[in-house]
């Protein structure tokens, strides 16, 4: 599993999400951007991932809006982002976030800022 497949960046959206949550932190959303603190990866794969991550319930807050010709839609506002029950189920649960997370343990960078 390399760093910038779909589990790793969804591992680490959701986990730094979850950490926020739990300190009672806001979200950073410079972590959050395609080129950000947590992850470098195109602004179309990223825009599929925060898509998808919505469209199955495990995040809320933020706001798409469709674009003609584009196949995913753009993400106009991470303020308000934030993790829901099913996204930390999913995140606490899912194999593929375990496999994640070793390798992510292993290069040393899950989320080193918290």
């Amino acid at each position: 599993m390399a760093k910038d497949d779909y589990h790793v960046i969804v591992y680490q959206i959701l986990a730094y999400l979850y950490n926020c949550l739990k300190k009672g932190l806001d979200v950073d959303t410079k972590h959050l951007q395609p080129q950000g603190k947590l992850f470098n990866i195109n602004s179309i794969y990223w825009r599929f991932i925060l898509f998808n991550l919505m469209n199955d319930g495990y995040i809320d807050g933020i706001t798409l809006t469709k674009v003609w010709g584009e196949k995913y839609p753009q993400v106009d506002d991470l303020e308000n982002i934030g993790i829901t029950p099913a996204g930390i189920q999913f995140l606490t649960d899912n194999s593929f976030m375990e496999k994640a997370k070793e390798l992510l343990k292993d290069t040393k960078s899950i989320i080193p800022f918290i």
